[in-house]
């Protein structure tokens, strides 16, 4: 028998495809039409709460670790922008992502966007000590005082940084616990330690041309009432490579795909396990069209399998 946060999570991930929104998306400023987002984004619940967070998130690994007052800065100030408005939520980082921590927290104070915000960060430490320390730099760094998400970070030693995670969550400092990979080698450890260890989230990698996720850890975290957030459903930039001049599939604009990025992360977030998606950018026009994916019609089972076979290594 489902527990009712089971119950409401599946009753919820029904009705996504059916378009709940997770707030107001406007593109912001004087836009044409056509730079418009064109819908609300799609939301799903988290299993552990209930709590709907919008499909498509945001990560900062490389696209975030910039100077202050650049160019690069300045368009990351829009790109934030841009996702508030456009009815994201989910920001995920890491102390291990250079000064991106550092940058995030400056542009959510100036932007005032910090309770809009689902702030998603990491531990990534080799012991009690340094855990402890890493985090209190981590909120120094991101000017706050809790984070929504606390992730033990590739899982690394996990067996001491989980109790510490959880320890926190109880303290009132982080609203969720979870764990993080992000390659195939993560992913039977990954499926123990769901098996085994209470969890509210798990992030994992899981994209066209990587698609072993769905064979055990997501259905897996379905069953066991974990969300998943989706890392590198871009595969770092590669697939774009592979796309290079290509047109999109016949039946792309039957679920409103307008270009591959949106396609790809539509990917994602039509596993019926994938709470959000999270890829990084730091141009706004980008910005723009990944929110894109997170509106209008999901992927169905046959389309999901036909992009894995043209993208079968």
């Amino acid at each position: 028998m489902h527990s009712p946060s089971r119950r409401r999570f599946l009753a919820t991930s029904a009705a996504v495809g059916f378009g709940l929104l997770a707030g107001p998306l406007r593109a912001g400023g004087a836009q044409d039409a056509s730079s418009a987002t064109p819908g609300p984004l799609l939301a799903r619940a988290v299993p552990s709460t209930g709590e709907m967070l919008p499909v498509i998130g945001a990560g900062t690994s490389g696209s975030y670790d910039v100077a202050f007052d650049s160019p690069e800065y300045a368009a990351l100030r829009e790109v934030v922008r841009i996702f508030f408005e456009g009815g994201g939520r989910v920001i995920d980082t890491s102390p291990n992502y250079g000064r991106s921590d550092t940058v995030l927290g400056r542009l959510l104070d100036e932007g005032g966007w910090r309770d809009r915000c689902f702030l998603a960060t990491k531990i990534a430490a080799d012991s009690r000590q340094e855990a402890e320390a890493q985090w209190a730099e981590s909120l120094r760094r991101l000017r706050t005082d809790h984070v929504e998400l606390l992730q033990v970070h590739n899982m690394r030693h996990w067996q001491e940084q989980l109790p510490y995670a959880h320890e926190l969550k109880a303290q009132g400092r982080t609203r969720y616990v979870g764990i993080t990979h992000y390659t195939d080698a993560g992913l039977e450890e990954m499926e123990r330690i769901l098996r085994r260890e209470k969890l509210d989230f798990i992030q994992i990698h899981y994209s066209v041309n990587a698609p072993r996720a769905a064979d055990t850890v997501l259905p897996l975290a379905q069953d066991r009432g974990v969300a998943v957030l989706v890392n590198r459903a871009f595969d770092d930039g590669r697939l774009f490579a592979k796309v290079a001049g290509q047109p999109l599939p016949g039946w792309a604009a039957e679920v409103g795909v307008t270009s591959w990025a949106q396609l790809f992360l539509k990917f994602a977030i039509s596993h019926p396990a994938v709470t959000a998606v999270i890829p990084a950018t730091g141009k706004p026009e980008r910005q723009r069209d990944q929110l894109r994916a997170g509106t209008g019609p999901l992927l169905s089972e046959a389309q999901r399998r036909e992009l894995v076979r043209r993208f079968a290594a």
